[in-house]
């Protein structure tokens, strides 16, 4: 069966992504860096296998397939914010799925031409970890579905008794950039 290519839309779309976010394709310029050593001291094999080496965990096994707390999920690399959990969404496909990002700098697009077809691979921006991949299925209001690896993730609960309806109970220094 043959990949059927993105809609012109989306390939325009995601190729200015990669043009903006592309300076950390090859994670030499990346914002964040951490040596292999560290990495692996930090990270669990199929952690370092997802986010190092672009592998991908078996589906309905990861962490956060099924998983319905609220609260933010991060890259388990830097810990940069990437997804809400009110944009996860269950889409049968055994990787936990996300309609929208928690901003649009937090991710860098990627063609990915592996296993004979295109798609379009996600990873962080700030430190070019391998998330998973970008499709045009989702739900509304974006169509999207980020379907991302459970093992690429970490996951920071939201204290209900301070989180108001914005999620604005951040530290007054907040700025542009993420914290790591």
């Amino acid at each position: 069966m043959r990949a059927r290519p993105p809609p012109p839309l989306l390939s325009l779309c995601l190729a200015a992504a990669v043009v903006a976010a592309g300076s950390c394709r090859d994670k030499k310029n990346c914002k964040v860096v951490f040596s292999q050593q560290d990495l692996r001291k930090r990270l669990t094999p199929l952690q370092y296998h997802v986010t190092q080496e672009k592998g991908t965990e078996s589906a309905f096994e990861g962490e956060y397939t099924h998983h319905k707390a609220h609260g933010i999920y991060k890259c388990v690399v830097c810990g940069t914010p990437l997804f809400k959990s009110e944009t996860k969404f269950d889409s049968n496909s055994g990787w936990p799925s996300f309609y929208d990002v928690i901003s649009p700098d937090a991710i860098m697009f990627t063609d990915d031409f592996s296993y004979g077809m295109h798609r379009i691979e996600t990873g962080c921006s700030q430190c070019g970890a391998h998330l998973g991949h970008i499709f045009d299925d989702g739900p509304r209001p974006t169509g999207k579905r980020y379907c991302i690896n459970s093992a690429s993730l970490s996951f920071e609960p939201v204290d209900k008794n301070n989180a108001g309806e914005g999620s604005s109970s951040t530290s007054p220094a907040q700025t542009d950039k993420t914290e790591l």
